[in-house]
């Protein structure tokens, strides 16, 4: 023993690096460790002499080193057996990460020393101390002056995608801001955010995250962040000095600001990735419990070589806590959940009652967080829209699929376009769930922007370095004669309308809208449709020096925005509807709907069955019959006029798209686009 350092018992509560009035506590889960070291490291990252643990409980080592202060960095070391077969893995070479470190002394780099097991199946015989980041003691309060949270309406909640680097790298701020936690909340970002009058930030992953090892080799970054080593640490890469104190900075500046913000997690696999490829964590110290495992083989649901064993008690704590930390000590307000259908696997299959759900549901403070769920991962029985238990929004790319075929002009779209307006009631059933779990979105991060949904018929990733094959090969797109960027002016008008028509039918679809940031400044990825290893200006947000054309576009959509956003807040029927038949709103006095077709008349059986139509108009009236809503969608470009639904031709417009304009009593459509109007 390093006769240097005095050790006490300490205790197994709470686990990583806690300060204590005498020094610093240790616990670490490592159940089938013979024995844990803990490495400590001196300002010139020489390593001391391993200190081994002195207790393990429940399969927790802890122990309290005296005299140690906070800032001290270090490391962990298991020995244990070597049995790849039985998914043993210990290998006391390997330099180990805390789970619980809240901060590292630099960014994750993938390095082929970092392997436990060689290619041929042995202990690997490389010290990795060299190429692994040192974990650092630190104490994280929750600041006591924090500007309130937002008390959001979930019917005027509308979630924006943002990527803290991609939305502030060309901000016009000052150039040590750009790409960073604290540029997101420079004046200029602030102005932006709150002028779409939208709800709720959603940020990318900010978890401390390294780029893949064929990405590497490729000479190529991971932008996106979905690749995470830790679930506590937060990415250093955004921030000036401090990633800790300025994401807390961020928190607050858009707190202030009057946003909600939720932060999109990464539990279901980690940064090691395969067998054999980086040991620099978990798999060190605990590979049997925190990796899902058959037959001596990974369980790989999440095609990223690995796949987080959330049914095991050791992950479903790891988890919990980390969301606790983020919203007790980081001020976030939720999380979005990569690949959720991993979270809620017993021993393989998904079920509503899988144990990780459940005991974020019954949390005190995590249940009372914004909760959404991407429902799927490539898992057996992996898509799973619509079965989360009710305290989750679920990302419905049943909507996005309908409403682009409806916009492209496909036949046959009328009633399932309808049903996606509705709240995709098929999936989240009435008297379950209300319509708001139904998170729509025409657009996110793994695709194409709108933009290029109207501009591009192919994918175009020549850029991601795998010969344009990878990305999703069928987006239901359309390039309106020209493939990419084009001076026409016909062609560009009809893009702008397009979009206009997909940002209006998302903001008065019942349920939870999500905006993809970038998609109100009209943002191309160049046909890029899997920028996610593109961190340069194909992804990047571009706000200044700009031509006429995307210009003009960038206003008439930000107006669209807010004007729709301001709508939904002030008229909730259009996020929640109330009706009659639905035994959720029992309580409550009932909202009405009336579907009608281009005469105004009530759509009958034959109307619904006519694959030709390309029309279909809706009233909704408020319980209070205050007033009405006309609601038209027409997404053919032949010239149609529409008779007013109400003998009151005292009718108010709301929003219309440049092609509809109301006179004598009647809508006239020149071509395809969205009316709302009130009387």
């Amino acid at each position: 023993m390093n006769q240097a350092h005095q050790i006490s018992d300490g205790s197994s509560f709470p686990l990583g690096a806690t300060v204590t009035e005498n020094g610093v506590n240790f616990a670490v889960v490592a159940e089938d460790a013979i024995q844990l070291y803990l490495c400590l490291f001196d300002q010139e990252d020489n390593e001391q002499e391993p200190l081994p643990f002195i207790n393990k409980n429940k399969g927790i080592w802890y122990m309290e080193v005296l005299g140690l202060k906070e800032g001290q960095h270090y490391g962990l070391r298991a020995k244990g057996e070597f049995k790849p077969e039985l998914q043993l893995l210990y290998n006391e070479r390997k330099l180990l990460i805390d789970p619980y470190a809240k901060e590292l002394n630099a960014k994750l780099v993938w390095h082929e020393d970092q392997a436990a097991i060689t290619k041929e199946g042995q202990s690997h015989p490389t010290d990795s101390a060299y190429c692994v980041p040192k974990s650092i003691v630190r104490s994280i309060e929750a600041k006591s002056d924090r500007p309130a949270r937002a008390k959001i309406t979930p019917s005027s909640r509308a979630l924006y995608e943002l990527h803290v680097k991609g939305f502030s790298k060309n901000l016009p701020i000052e150039s040590e801001l750009q790409g960073t936690y604290l540029g997101v909340i420079s004046s200029a970002g602030i102005e932006h955010l709150k002028s779409l009058n939208i709800t709720t930030i959603q940020l990318m992953p900010c978890f401390s995250f390294m780029t893949e090892r064929h990405l590497q080799q490729l000479e190529l970054n991971n932008y996106w962040g979905y690749n995470p080593i830790s679930f506590f640490a937060v990415e250093p890469s955004y921030a000036i000095k401090d990633a800790i104190v300025e994401f807390q900075q961020m928190i607050d500046g858009l707190r202030q600001a009057g946003f909600e913000v939720i932060l999109d997690v990464v539990y279901n696999h980690t940064a090691e990735s395969e067998l054999d490829q980086s040991s620099v964590c978990y798999r060190g110290l605990d590979n049997a419990r925190y990796y899902r495992h058959q037959d001596g083989q990974y369980l790989n649901y999440t095609g990223c070589g690995n796949c987080v064993d959330t049914y095991n008690p050791t992950s479903i704590r790891l988890i919990c806590d980390s969301m606790r930390y983020w919203v007790d000590v980081m001020g976030v307000d939720g999380f979005r959940f990569d690949l959720g259908v991993d979270l809620g696997r017993t021993n393989h299959d998904f079920t509503p009652q899988a144990p990780l759900l459940q005991a974020i549901l019954q949390d005190p403070v995590l249940s009372e967080t914004c909760l959404v769920m991407e429902p799927w991962d490539i898992g057996p029985n992996g898509y799973q829209v619509g079965q989360f238990p009710k305290g989750f929004l679920e990302c419905n790319d049943q909507y996005r699929d309908t409403i682009r075929r409806f916009w492209r002009g496909d036949d046959g779209l009328v009633p399932e376009f309808a049903t996606r307006l509705m709240g995709s009631r098929d999936y989240f059933h009435k008297g379950q769930k209300s319509a708001l779990n139904s998170v729509n979105y025409i657009t996110y991060h793994d695709g194409y922007t709108m933009k290029d949904l109207v501009s591009y018929h192919h994918r175009h990733n020549l850029a991601n370095m795998e010969e344009n094959r990878d990305g999703h090969g069928e987006n239901i797109s359309q390039n309106f004669g020209a493939e990419g960027e084009t001076d026409d002016k016909d062609i560009q008008a009809q893009r702008l309308n397009q979009q206009l028509c997909f940002m209006a039918t998302l903001l008065l679809s019942q349920g939870t809208p999500h905006i993809l940031g970038g998609d109100e400044l009209s943002h191309s990825q160049q046909g890029n449709n899997n920028a996610y290893c593109q961190d340069n200006v194909i992804a990047w947000q571009t706000w200044q020096n700009l031509d006429t054309e995307t210009s003009h576009a960038r206003k008439t959509i930000q107006d669209t925005i807010s004007t729709l956003m301001a709508l939904r807040k002030t008229y909730p029927i259009l996020a929640e509807i109330r009706l009659e038949d639905d035994p959720l709103y029992q309580h409550t006095s009932s909202d009405k709907i009336h579907w009608l077709n281009e005469q105004s008349e009530a759509m009958t059986i034959e109307d619904w069955a006519d694959d030709s139509r390309h029309f279909i108009a809706l009233t909704l009236t408020p319980a209070d019959h205050s007033s009405s809503f006309w609601i038209v969608f027409y997404s053919d470009d032949a010239p149609l006029s529409i008779p007013l639904p109400t003998e009151n031709d005292n009718i108010e417009t709301l929003y219309q798209t440049p092609g509809l304009s109301i006179t004598d009593n009647t809508l006239h459509c020149a071509y395809r686009g969205v009316f709302v109007g009130k009387f």
